[in-house]
């Protein structure tokens, strides 16, 4: 999902390499007779960027994961979410 993300954007001119664009990623596990199984997977990314590219980057979030191989793969299975926090350049150093 992070790579999908980050290819979109570039597309966009807006630069998610060398760092730029990191994601913690959670996920929640059940028990199902005896099996431990994932139920919830949540994408948390973090992309450093100036506050003007704010709106393309928000359209972007609302539509990259039908675009994603692994979205489209596991969304009917596992609940898969993400979202993203925006960060100044001079606060990512």
């Amino acid at each position: 999902m992070l790579g999908t993300f980050g290819g979109a954007l570039d597309a966009r001119q807006i630069d998610s390499s060398n760092g730029r664009l990191t994601a913690d990623v959670t996920g929640e596990v059940e028990k199902e007779e005896g099996v431990l199984v994932i139920r919830r997977i949540h994408v948390a990314m973090r992309l450093v960027a100036p506050d003007q590219v704010r709106e393309t980057v928000e359209r972007v979030h609302t539509m990259y994961a039908m675009r994603c191989p692994l979205f489209r793969t596991l969304h009917q299975a596992i609940q898969l979410t993400s979202a993203y926090t925006l960060v100044p350049p001079e606060a990512g150093s």
